[in-house]
């Protein structure tokens, strides 16, 4: 089957803004995707028809009941999650995990463990040093191979102890794009006697999650990453959540998922994330699967089989400009082991430089260190430049990655 670009392309508005310019090429999907229109209209739909709040006899109150149960049982479709009471939707990632750190660690005593990586968005660090200094708990940093760019199983099982309580894994890097081997990293720490906390927001967007076969206990993602609202979400293992004590106001129900989602859920992007798990299933449709997990499954496949020549294209073309260093994998055999987010310095352009000039040709990318904060550091990377990313979605065309490859080629010749 022709993967239908065209078609996917026309579903999101910005792509074809018929009020802005038309030379704009969306590179900069790591920080955040685009939308569907199906998702913004299911947004305002939610604003201007059955909008109320939460628990009284109305009908209007009794739609947003439904708009936020769905959305949670649609997450569980989204990740394999056993049912809709697994899953927390809160404001980002971030928060969520700065919020769950607390219940997590609330019996962890002075001087147990927790294991965090070299590899991992700040998201999925500051919140783990912030506790451990509250809590008096030692960090035991884990860090990646800088020659296939993962974590390796032994050099996780060489930083856990008998006071590992809590090992904190990257999935995929938002600087590198390598992807980690979640379910054998989830199954060594467990052996071992810790929960495991699984950091998914870069993976989200091009592989299927399931959170059944990984094993672990606890995974988030960001759904402004998977074209949907500004959201973040956690799935977690139904007895490990039970079994945490929730910060909470005495008027919380203590049921799941109520008892970690605390005050008026943003009912109307609820109803967005809805719309945005549908994007997915709607794709599917067409490859006669008929569960919504098998259809977004099959969603997946037709877009990681999209996605992965195009990084394969891009990359060979960096690589090809004189003075470009890719930090990443790099290998094409190697392709499915990382997403299509590509980070690059060059030996006498800064970053800014080359971000500011491909932005004046309406090329988006992002520079720094994109709260990369660790593995800027530990690759040696100077903080305050960090360095130019490139990343691609499924809407993305192979014309667009020759236009960037070829933007960047002339700055380089012209230096």
């Amino acid at each position: 089957m022709v993967f239908p670009i065209s078609d996917i392309r026309a579903q999101f508005p910005a792509l074809a803004r018929p009020d802005a310019d038309s030379s704009r090429t969306y590179l900069d999907n790591p920080a955040g995707t685009q939308v569907p229109a199906s998702v913004a209209k299911a947004i305002a739909d939610c604003m201007l028809g059955d909008f109320a709040n939460l628990g009284g006899h109305f009908s209007t109150s009794i739609a947003s009941e439904a708009t936020v149960v769905q959305a949670h049982r649609d997450m569980a479709d989204f990740l394999g999650a056993q049912s809709g009471e697994e899953i927390i939707i809160g404001q980002s990632m971030t928060t969520l995990t700065f919020h769950m750190s607390r219940s997590i660690c609330r019996d962890f005593q002075p001087g147990d463990e927790i294991v965090i990586t070299r590899m991992d968005h700040e998201g999925n660090i500051g919140p783990w040093l912030e506790i451990a200094k509250d809590k008096g708990l030692e960090i035991r940093w884990l860090e990646f191979n800088r020659d296939s760019w993962q974590i390796e199983p032994e050099a996780l099982q060489a930083v856990l102890t008998d006071r590992t309580k809590l090992v904190c894994l990257n999935y995929a890097s938002n600087l590198t794009g390598a992807i980690n081997n979640i379910a054998a990293l989830t199954e060594i720490a467990q052996d071992a006697g810790a929960l495991v906390y699984v950091d998914a927001v870069q993976l989200a967007p091009h592989h299927l999650v399931d959170v059944q076969k990984l094993g672990c206990d606890f995974l988030v993602c960001s759904s402004y990453k998977f074209f949907g609202p500004h959201l973040g979400i956690l799935w977690g293992k139904r007895d490990v959540l039970t079994g945490l004590y929730p910060y909470q106001g005495r008027c919380t129900s203590n049921e799941l998922p109520d008892r970690f989602e605390l005050g008026t859920p943003q009912i109307e992007l609820l109803a967005g994330l809805s719309a945005t798990v549908d994007y997915f299933a709607d794709f599917g449709k067409s490859a006669g699967k008929t569960t919504k997990r098998e259809q977004i499954a099959a969603a997946y496949g037709e877009y990681r089989d999209y996605e992965e020549p195009l990084t394969n294209i891009l990359i060979d073309g960096l690589q090809s400009i004189p003075g470009v260093e890719i930090f990443g994998i790099t290998n094409p055999n190697r392709v499915q082991e990382r997403v299509p987010t590509v980070s690059l310095r060059h030996r006498s352009i800064d970053p800014s430089t080359i971000a500011n000039a491909l932005a004046q040709l309406g090329i988006f990318v992002w520079h720094g260190h994109n709260y990369a904060y660790e593995p800027t550091r530990f690759l040696g990377l100077p903080i305050d430049e960090g360095v130019v990313r490139i990343g691609l979605a499924h809407y993305n065309t192979e014309a667009e990655v020759h236009h960037v490859i070829d933007a960047i080629s002339k700055l380089s010749h012209n230096e």
